[in-house]
């Protein structure tokens, strides 16, 4: 549809909007005059001129000729009618001017093509009967069908706009969301940026308040560690590869505090680490293995990660498995993994799932299946 408004002034706020210029009223007028319109006008002239035939003694071509250019005319003037530059009184909607327009263009186009044909002579036109009845059977049929046709096309023209308006309110409604969740993220994200920052230090300390020699090791792994980590916590175009690297970091870092207790194995394949995934997400996942499975087990124990696939479109499992002192000490509960929990959901939909499950013989599996 072109942009005339021919009902939008059935609400009371479209006659507060802004008015068309001249350029642009012309050219949606010419815009509405469009082939499938003209040939309807041009095919229900037709229909009209066939019908009246059998009353008629004028030629069928003349009448033909008569109906069409009535047709014609009612169409332009409902398109000039509705992309009047001016603004309407407040009870005047651009419809009814539209529906009266066409009411007054039929019986005048139909008079002058009657004038045409007696070379302008209105007292020859009045005083013969056979014009009169021509002229009132034409502009008759016209007023018929016009305001009909015109109503349609109104009515057509609002359920388009109304679609149209529908699916912009659909369109921002999105949007909205989007910016919802995107909020919802990094508000997600900045819980867990400190939490597993005050975490690293605690560990540090603990080393510096018992005097161990691996204190400035460790406090000078944890300084690069997070030269390389912090400009990648805000990055929202993060990959699982990104993720991996941190998480390989901070298990060089926990080894160095434990090196005869810890040992750890990522094994996860290169087609994988390109996909999009939540920073800081496998990094709660592997702190907690640390934190509640390999620190409380006198023997430490040992922390694999891996991922797969299923199938070339199918849903991703990643898993963080350690041997420590299992799921009754660590639990599923705490902070760190609600917060992840909602992270996913947040990142990857609703279909995104963390599920924890029991070591044998002993430890935790925590598990990270989505759809990428």
């Amino acid at each position: 549809m072109p942009n005339s408004k021919p009902f939008s002034s059935l609400s009371a706020s479209s006659q507060s909007e802004a008015l068309p210029s001249h350029a642009q009223a012309w050219a949606n007028f010419v815009a509405y005059l469009t082939l499938g319109r003209v040939s309807l006008s041009l095919g229900l002239g037709s229909l009209a001129a066939m019908a009246l035939d059998a009353i008629f003694i004028t030629p069928f071509p003349v009448l033909l000729g008569r109906t069409l250019f009535v047709g014609l005319l009612g169409l332009i003037a409902f398109s000039a009618a509705g992309q009047w530059p001016r603004r309407l009184p407040k009870w005047l909607s651009r419809w009814f001017l539209q529906v009266v327009v066409v009411v007054l263009a039929v019986p005048l186009a139909t008079l002058a093509v009657y004038l045409v044909s007696v070379g302008g002579d209105l007292s020859s036109l009045l005083n013969s009967q056979g014009k009169v009845m021509g002229f009132i059977f034409i502009s008759g049929a016209g007023l018929v069908v016009g305001p009909l046709l015109a109503m349609g096309a109104l009515y057509r023209q609002r359920d388009a706009e109304a679609r149209s308006q529908a699916l912009r309110f659909d369109l921002e409604r999105s949007e909205l969301e989007r910016q919802t969740l995107d909020t919802q993220l990094r508000l997600l994200q900045a819980q867990v940026e400190p939490h597993f920052l005050f975490n690293t230090l605690a560990n540090v300390r603990a080393l510096v308040e018992t005097g161990s020699p691996q204190a400035a090791p460790v406090l000078r792994s944890l300084i690069a560690y997070l030269r390389a980590a912090m400009p990648r916590l805000q990055n929202e175009a993060a990959s699982l590869g990104d993720e991996l690297a941190l998480v390989r970091a901070y298990l060089e870092l926990m080894h160095l505090r434990m090196p005869d207790r810890l040992r750890f194995e990522i094994q996860v394949a290169e087609d994988l680490q390109g996909l999009r995934f939540p920073p800081m997400a496998l990094l709660t996942l592997v702190e907690n293995a640390i934190r509640h499975g390999i620190d409380p087990s006198e023997e430490g124990g040992e922390v694999l990660l891996g991922a797969e696939r299923t199938g070339a479109e199918g849903p991703v499992r990643i898993w963080v498995s350690d041997s420590g002192v299992g799921l009754t000490q660590s639990g599923g509960s705490g902070t760190g993994l609600r917060n992840l929990r909602e992270r996913l959901r947040v990142f990857f939909g609703a279909s995104a799932r963390l599920d924890l499950s029991e070591n044998s013989p002993h430890g935790l599996r925590a598990e990270i299946q989505f759809q990428p």
